[in-house]
């Protein structure tokens, strides 16, 4: 008979002494603050301010606007809890954080209930009915804005130019992207091109040549500058070639 009853006053210590300890704890912790799982809100404070102006009152569009703004970032919390609430759970049951950390967790999962609800409340005092749809629309443009991040960066992010070439004015290529021989004969053949530009355009600018020479001063005709023989002119008529005078010798009989 003891030795059944040792055993049951055993295990009935354990248990009592459990209890006692898990009243005397949730006890303490009731009362506890915990650090807040996320930062403060300032997409709420912003519509709380323009709630409360009225000098001059806000626009219904402003208001809008920023409701839908605090819509977005509660569905960012919300999706991070769902991500971050496993993992947490996991470490707990490791022994590798505390209770605080998790128990911080469960308080924001709370908090963010609220704040759902009193979005949607808020949205309905608008547009009948928009309650239930400002956190499909949140979503919707919570995910456009990460894929314009993605794809463009951040919104305002200053892009720095790369400095403007002296040679690219030129048409030569910049310097270091081509070998030294290379480079060589790149610059000797835009000197040649930039040559026959330049003789080119020379050549556009004389003025035409006449069909007759100008004559020169004194009445001489400089040789080889008169109208060559037997030369026919454009309407089919032209000069007979002369015959060459016969020089006479004065030695001949």
């Amino acid at each position: 008979m003891a030795s059944v009853l040792v055993p049951v006053l055993y295990v009935g210590i354990v248990i009592g002494s459990l209890l006692i300890f898990s009243h005397f704890y949730r006890k303490r912790n009731t009362g506890k603050i915990y650090e807040p799982y996320f930062p403060s809100h300032p997409e709420r404070d912003v519509y709380v301010t323009l709630l409360q102006q009225t000098d001059p009152p806000p626009h219904e569009a402003l208001l809008k606007a920023a409701l839908l703004r605090r819509a977005m970032t509660d569905v960012s919390r919300v999706v991070k809890l769902r991500e971050d609430k496993p993992a947490l759970q996991n470490l707990l049951q490791k022994g590798s954080i505390g209770d605080d950390l998790w128990n911080s967790l469960l308080q924001a999962e709370k908090e963010l209930e609220a704040e759902i609800m009193e979005v949607v409340a808020e949205a309905n005092t608008f547009v009948e009915g928009w309650g239930g749809l400002i956190f499909q629309t949140a979503g919707e443009m919570l995910a456009n804005e990460k894929m314009r991040m993605q794809k463009y960066g951040k919104v305002g992010k200053t892009v720095e130019l790369p400095a403007p070439s002296p040679m690219a004015g030129s048409g030569l290529p910049p310097p270091g992207s081509l070998p030294p021989a290379a480079m060589l004969a790149a610059m000797q053949a835009h000197a040649q091109a930039q040559a026959q530009a330049q003789t080119k355009a020379q050549a556009q600018g004389r003025p035409a040549p006449t069909s007759t020479p100008e004559k020169p001063l004194g009445g001489l005709t400089p040789p080889g500058s008169g109208r060559p023989e037997g030369v026919v002119s454009s309407d089919g008529e032209g000069e007979p070639s002369r015959p060459p005078s016969k020089s006479v010798s004065p030695f001949e009989n």
